[in-house]
């Protein structure tokens, strides 16, 4: 390139000419990262102003050869073999720190390319309790498989009584570079999986995982007022972290088995009552399960099927405080499938003794649970 058709270097990088020495490597940092072609793959723009950037930086970037071009331009660097750019050394010089390389690939390494520490896994446990236990709350133990510590090596990983030694393949680094055409290619080590380091006699226990399988044994307290997909926080009871790390939480999963007489809608608990045609047309004084116990409820005479009988206070408590829910009982009156000569009779009776219902003023026919009335 002629240098007729250079661009000035401080332009090329943005910054003014009075630019102290950590704007200017500042400024290379954005362009490197922003052009870089492992982010730029078969952009040519891009490589070209990478390369640009990186010869800006060359110059700016050196007090020296900055002096010279400050008063000479171009012109002053042209010859001198001590000005020509090396885009590798220029971008190494920036990735060196580690911060452009984060930038480019993430944090998963740290500071000269080792692995960080890294928190433990959260765990999830799935707990199946009863109706009642999700309305009353309850205390349980469970058994929790997990990783844990190695006791004996101390999560080190390494025999007791010796100690892990500098990976021979990236002399500590945790990463190995090398050069593949244009780009300066930068991997985890294989050998010790970046963390610089390598165990030459694994501890006997762990493997050299500085993990070791173990079931956790736990008291959980069930609050009252759960349902399905309640979950239960436990902070710190989750997977052991790796290299210092702290540990995962673990996350209980609440699962409520059907009950087979009571349905759940929010905090309010569904029944359904059962009654004979001569309890709905004299009425009845009846008793009925609750989850808190027995209740004596009357039934009016003439109670239609479909009628709904509250009764206050006798759901589910409310999670978060705020009192509890109602039960709602649902009246169904139940048809004889069969009769015997005497009943038959009887109603036939009855059906003589009273008016036929008009059109539209009730529906003819067999009356849906109030399950179907409710859900569809």
């Amino acid at each position: 390139m002629a240098s007729t058709t250079k661009r000035d270097y401080y332009e090329v990088l943005d910054v003014e000419r009075q630019a102290s020495p950590q704007e200017i490597k500042k400024a290379y940092r954005r362009l490197a990262v922003k052009f870089h072609p492992d982010k730029n793959p078969g952009n040519a723009e891009a490589e070209e102003a990478f390369k640009e950037a990186a010869e800006a930086y060359g110059v700016l970037g050196d007090d020296e050869k900055r002096a010279i071009y400050d008063r000479y331009g171009h012109e002053g660097l042209r010859g001198d073999a001590r000005v020509d750019t090396d885009i590798f050394r220029e971008f190494s010089d920036i990735f060196g720190g580690g911060s452009l390389f984060e930038e480019l690939f993430g944090d998963f390494f740290g500071s000269g390319g080792r692995r960080r520490s890294q928190r433990g896994a959260d765990l999830r446990y799935d707990l199946e309790i009863t109706f009642e236990e999700a309305v009353k709350g309850t205390e349980t133990r469970i058994l929790v498989p997990r990783h844990e510590l190695c006791d004996r090596c101390q999560g080190s990983g390494a025999k007791p009584g010796t100690t892990k030694s500098t990976c021979p393949a990236c002399g500590g680094h945790g990463q190995v570079r090398y050069q593949q055409g244009f780009l300066v290619v930068a991997r985890p080590c294989g050998q010790c999986h970046g963390t610089g380091q390598v165990i030459p006699e694994p501890c006997p226990e762990c493997r050299g995982t500085g993990h070791v399988a173990r079931e956790l044994e736990l008291t959980l307290k069930i609050p009252v007022g759960v349902d399905t997909g309640s979950r239960l926080r436990r902070t710190g009871e989750g997977e052991a972290g790796d290299r210092g790390g702290p540990p995962g939480d673990l996350y209980v999963v609440l699962s409520v088995e059907p009950h087979k007489l009571f349905r759940r809608d929010g905090e309010d608990i569904l029944i359904e009552l059962p009654i004979t045609f001569s309890q709905a047309a004299l009425g009845a004084d009846i008793e009925i399960p609750t989850i808190h116990g027995t209740e004596r409820i009357a039934i009016p005479a003439g109670t239609q099927a479909g009628t709904r009988i509250r009764l206050r206070g006798k759901g589910v408590p409310r999670i978060h405080g705020g009192g509890t829910g109602d039960q709602i009982v649902f009246v169904n009156v139940v048809t004889p499938e069969k009769l015997t000569k005497e009943q038959r009779a009887l109603l036939t009776k009855l059906g003589e003794m009273t008016p036929t219902p008009k059109l539209g003023e009730s529906a003819p026919g067999k009356e849906k649970s109030f399950f179907e009335k409710l859900f569809g």
